[in-house]
C-alpha cells in the first residue's frame, strides 16, 4: 500500500500514513487526495490496523489544496475525486493521531482537524486562509476549530488568516503536546502502542461515544451512552475483570515509577 505520493507502513497494529510530496509542501493534489481516501477506506477494513498515525514528509504537514493545480483546472474540477476524503478519514472507525511535523495550512489544517488526537512539532504552525482565497471551508474547519479553541479564537484565525505557532496552539488547546521534531514520531508511536493495548471492543465503543457527543446535545449523548453501556457485550466475567484490575494497577505503578 505504498506509492510515490503516499507512504504507508504497519508495525504492531499501528499504521503510519505519510504524505510524500515534500517539494510541494505535501499540497493536496487530486491524486494525493484520492490516495488518502483509498488508503483510509482500506484501513477501515484492515484487521491488522488498530491505530493510525497521519504525518507529512519534509517541512510541511500539508500546505492545503494544490494551488498550482487549481490554477490550471479551477476549483470545481480541482475539488473532484472519486471518493470523499472527509468521509473516508472521519469514518475510519479507528483512532487517528495527527503527527503535525510542519505547516498545516487551510486544507492541511482541515486534514489535521479530522484526526482524533493532534500532536505537534516545534516546527509546526497553523493558518486558515479560506477568506483570503475566497473559498468557503468544506471539510469541517468552520465547525471543528471553534469547538476546540473557542469561538472568539477561531474567528481571529479564520477572519485574519494569520499563522498560529505550535506553542500558542498548545496553550489554546488545539494540540495536546508540542515536541522537538526528532521526538514527534517516537512519542506518537508510544501513544499509539498504549492505545493498541486497550480492550479493542471497548475502545471502539468509547471512540464512537466521544464522537457522538461532539455532534449532539448533552442529554441525547447521555442517553446514547447509557444505551451502549447496557448493550456492551465484552467479557465481564469475574475472572476477566480481576485480570484487568491487576493489569491496570501494574501499569499505574510502572507509569508512576517512570515519572
Amino acid at each position: 500500500m505504498t506509492d510515490d505520493i503516499l507512504l504507508c507502513s504497519t508495525h504492531e497494529h499501528v499504521t503510519t500514513v505519510t504524505l510524500n510530496r515534500p517539494d510541494q509542501l505535501n499540497a493536496l493534489s487530486i491524486a494525493l487526495r484520492q490516495r488518502i481516501s483509498e488508503t483510509f477506506l482500506a484501513l477501515a477494513e484492515d484487521d491488522n490496523t488498530r491505530v493510525i498515525i497521519l504525518t507529512g514528509h519534509g517541512k510541511a504537514f500539508s500546505a492545503g489544496l494544490d494551488l498550482k493545480e487549481l490554477g490550471q483546472s479551477g476549483l470545481a474540477t480541482g475539488n473532484s475525486t472519486n471518493t470523499d476524503l472527509h468521509a473516508a478519514l472521519t469514518r475510519v472507525g479507528k483512532p487517528v493521531i495527527a503527527a503535525i511535523n510542519g505547516f498545516a495550512i487551510t486544507g492541511g489544517f482541515e486534514l489535521a482537524l479530522m484526526c482524533d488526537i493532534l500532536i505537534a512539532s516545534t516546527a509546526a504552525s497553523f493558518a486558515d486562509t479560506h477568506v483570503r482565497m475566497g473559498v468557503v471551508p468544506g471539510w469541517g474547519l468552520s465547525q471543528r476549530l471553534s469547538r476546540l479553541i473557542g469561538v472568539s479564537r477561531a474567528k481571529e484565525l479564520s477572519f485574519s488568516g494569520n499563522f498560529l505557532s505550535a506553542e500558542l496552539a498548545e496553550r489554546w488547546g488545539l494540540v495536546n503536546h508540542v515536541l522537538l521534531p526528532t521526538e514527534l514520531l517516537p512519542y506518537c508511536q508510544r501513544l499509539a502502542a498504549d492505545i493498541v493495548s486497550a480492550d479493542p471492543l471497548t475502545l471502539r465503543t468509547v471512540h464512537g461515544l466521544i464522537d457522538y457527543g461532539s455532534q449532539h446535545g448533552l442529554e441525547d449523548s447521555l442517553r446514547h451512552e447509557q444505551m451502549l453501556s447496557a448493550a456492551h457485550q465484552g467479557d465481564m466475567s469475574a475472572a476477566a475483570l480481576e485480570t484487568r484490575r491487576l493489569d491496570v494497577l501494574a501499569r499505574g505503578r510502572q507509569q508512576r515509577d517512570s515519572d
